[in-house]
């Protein structure tokens, strides 16, 4: 921490100057008499110059004293207002926060042209006086009593005393306080008397003006400190600044807006040269110098650079940095009230640590575009998001829509969030399609079921009454079939799995309870992002309870996230350790002490293993005999899992898929309607009808194998034998497969030859 952060001046209850405590003009002249009669340290000639006004307030000189001693003269430690700053795993800023944009720096880092200007056009006997210029002071006392007012003999002292009432009056929310500090009166001026000579028994010179050049205003947008004056105007840093930067910097904080070099160059430029003058008249600068820089067009030095402020110069992670910063604003460990959350965030100057991994989020970005380009013209959109199994850390999050959160943002730009929830992210997320069969599959084995029992596809009508426990349904027929009406007769869970048979997996249903399958989805990690009614999950946190319990719940008719799907997958590649995702790893606040964050929960009991396992054994064959075959696995022979997923018209399409190290889901859909996403060019490919396992797998492999590319290959544990099962040959002329084949995924099992064309059978 910064020495002159220590300190904010004034307890602002105090600092208010009421009608009851207004003080008549003749009052306070006796007040300010009084005062200087008693600190100035300048010699007789300004006792000689106050003395006669002394006799002549000397009748009010004791009720002066009596107000004076109520001003305040205490000092609150507090810090200014600070910049947040959210930082990518590597330590890169990639979101910064701030009511007033300002970047401390010591005194060591300030160069020695910028505090050589601003003494000599602000407080040339700064390092002579006490904190109060006495012969300042009388000279203006002497020409401007008649007014009531006593400008042109603030130090920089004073001034510093000023702006830390401001500054305090302002995190508080006083405008009345701030309005008082601002005011141009005797009694203002002799609270800020009274304080600066306390002030200069506690902070040395050097702190002083360090606090003041961290703490004044340059220029009319907010700009406070050299440091993010150097940046802004110049494009440099304090301690690179030129005798002409510092001159020009120097001359705004007479009066921020009039002087500002970017609006009001004339005037800037004047005020600059008046800088510069007093520079050559305190030896500061040659003559010579003085001459050459003072014909220097102020246009000609300017290097505007604005200081992103917030997430919208973020680039790729822009939606995760608002995720961050939503997650901040959101979360009571932050503060009670969303009031306390915002103090701290847009005041507080932290320092926050993230998840994000930059080198992955870069491949996703060019991955993602690279297959579903921005500004397609088939208007499809994109997202994907990667998780650490078994850990939960947050580690990609991108989509093919730029981010921009102002109030209009240009077409093809938006601040929702296609990974995350609404309240996190503005989304009502995506229908799920087939990906929600796994959860499904899941329950089906933790019944003790088998993934080589056989269970009919064959289309037929269902009494939607026969499917739950928990709840009552209404006794309807239900009648799911499958993509282009194939399949009949018997077929394995195994084979259903991989081929996504709808009729199959209602088959499946009928045999468990779906309230079970609820609560097995909720233990994984599903969230949902829609109601049971259909409307958006806003302003909380999903529950089990919102959680659809519908025969046709594993046809992914519930919306959900890409978070949350990667979530539930992570929970399979961490054989069964759901742990909730998270994005902050430490926050850090200005005085270097970590504050409490949001605890990652993993829950090691969510799935058996075994189960995990087997379910992982069958997902396998997704990529390599499935309904994401054309993708045929990673390479090098990297074991992965996955599972497809298309809704009603090709409207969303999924991949969610896993390794030991990395669970990715990549969502491509209609993110502004369910618009039919038939014969599409996308990437430079057309095509006839959108699916998971063409359109969202290949991304999620390109992504996968780059991301991994230097990462061991780690197996996935072997499966269950129990929960496999034995082979039974569905007609007689079929091999008994169970045992012999030594299929991929080890264990020894091998599953059916696949059907021979894809996507026949099932939902995909």
């Amino acid at each position: 921490m910064l020495p002159t952060a220590r300190i904010v001046l004034g307890m602002v209850r105090h600092s208010k100057v009421t009608a009851k405590r207004r003080v008549p003009v003749i009052k306070a002249i006796a007040l300010t008499v009084a005062f200087l009669m008693v600190s100035v340290g300048s010699g007789v000639l300004a006792a000689g110059l106050l003395l006669p006004m002394a006799q002549a307030a000397y009748q009010a000189t004791d009720v002066a004293m009596q107000v004076f001693d109520e001003l305040p003269s205490e000092m609150e430690r507090a810090p200014m207002a600070g910049v947040t700053t959210i930082h990518a795993a590597n330590g890169e800023i990639i979101g910064r926060f701030f009511i007033q944009n300002r970047i401390e720096v010591p005194l060591s880092e300030i160069s020695q042209a910028m505090i050589d200007a601003v003494i000599a056009i602000e407080d040339e006997r700064f390092f002579e006086h006490n904190g109060v210029d006495a012969r300042a002071v009388g000279r203006a006392l002497m020409t401007n009593v008649q007014g009531g007012s006593l400008q042109g003999a603030s130090t920089i002292t004073m001034q510093y005393v000023k702006n830390r009432l401001i500054d305090a009056a302002y995190q508080v929310g006083d405008r009345d306080a701030m309005e008082d500090a601002r005011r141009q009166d005797l009694p203002r001026k002799a609270r800020e008397m009274r304080m600066a000579i306390e002030i200069e028994t506690i902070l040395t010179k050097e702190e002083i003006l360090e606090g003041y050049l961290n703490i004044a205003q340059f220029g009319r947008r907010n700009i406070h400190g050299v440091e993010a004056a150097a940046r802004f105007f110049f494009n440099t840093t304090a301690a690179e600044l030129t005798v002409v930067e510092a001159a020009t910097i120097a001359a705004i904080t007479n009066a921020p807006s009039r002087f500002d070099p970017e609006s009001r160059p004339a005037e800037a430029q004047r005020r600059r040269n008046l800088v510069l003058m007093r520079m050559r008249e305190n030896g500061m600068i040659t003559p010579a110098e003085y001459s050459r820089y003072r014909n220097i067009p102020i246009e000609d030095t300017l290097d505007i650079t604005p200081l992103p402020r917030g997430c919208q110069m973020a680039g790729e992670t822009a939606f995760f940095c608002d995720y961050v910063y939503r997650t901040l604003m959101t979360n009571p460990v932050f503060g009670e009230t969303q009031a306390e959350r915002e103090n701290l965030i847009y005041r507080g100057g932290l320092r926050v640590y993230t998840t994000i991994d930059m080198e992955l989020q870069e491949i996703a970005q060019e991955e993602l575009e690279r297959r579903a380009p921005q500004g397609n013209d088939a208007n499809i959109q994109a997202a994907l998001v990667s998780v650490i199994p078994g850990d939960g850390a947050i580690v990609t999050m991108v989509q093919n829509v730029p981010f921009d959160n102002s109030m209009s943002p240009p077409d093809g730009y938006t601040a929702i969030n296609f990974s995350v929830g609404h309240q996190l992210g503005a989304s009502g997320g995506f229908q799920t399609g087939s990906v929600a069969k796994n959860l499904v599959l899941v329950e089906w084995l933790r019944s003790g079921r088998t993934l080589l029992e056989h269970v009919d596809q064959t289309r037929r009508m269902r009494n939607t009454s026969e499917f739950t426990s928990c709840l009552g349904l209404a006794n309807q027929q239900w009648d799911p079939r499958n993509a282009g009406n194939f399949g009949s007769g018997p077929t394995t869970v195994l084979r259903a799995s991989y081929w996504s048979i709808n009729t199959a997996f209602a088959d499946m249903a009928m045999h468990l309870d779906l309230c079970d399958v609820r609560d097995t989805a909720w233990d994984m990690g599903f969230r949902p992002s829609s109601t049971r009614l259909g409307g958006i999950i806003e302003g909380r946190q999903p529950t089990i309870n919102d959680i659809e319990v519908l025969p046709a719940m594993f046809l992914g008719t519930q919306s959900s996230t890409p978070l949350d799907v990667a979530t539930w997958h992570a929970t399979l590649a961490a054989q069964g350790v759901h742990c909730e995702p998270y994005a902050i790893t430490r926050v850090i606040d200005r005085n270097g002490r970590n504050l409490p964050i949001p605890t990652s929960t993993c829950n090691p009991h969510a799935l058996e293993a075994r189960v995990a396992n087997t379910t992982t054994y069958a997902l396998r064959y997704t990529l390599t005999r499935g309904t994401a075959n054309r993708v045929g696995g990673l390479s090098g022979g990297r074991p992965s899992a996955g599972k497809t997923g298309t809704s009603q018209n090709a409207s969303q399409t999924w991949f969610a898929g896993y390794t030991p190290q990395l669970s990715t889901t990549v969502w491509v859909g209609s993110a502004f309607g369910d618009q039919r996403n038939h014969n599409v060019t996308l990437g430079g490919q057309f095509f006839s009808r959108m699916g998971g396992g063409v359109n969202s797998a290949p991304i999620w492999a390109a992504f996968m194998n780059r991301a991994l590319a230097d990462e061991p290959v780690i197996p996935f544990p072997p499966p269950d034998r129990d929960l496999v099962g034995v082979y039974v040959p569905i007609r007689p002329e079929e091999p008994d497969e169970g045992d012999g084949g030594g299929g991929e995924g080890g264990g020894g099992y091998a599953p059916p030859p696949p059907p021979p064309a894809e996507g026949g059978y099932g939902g995909d």
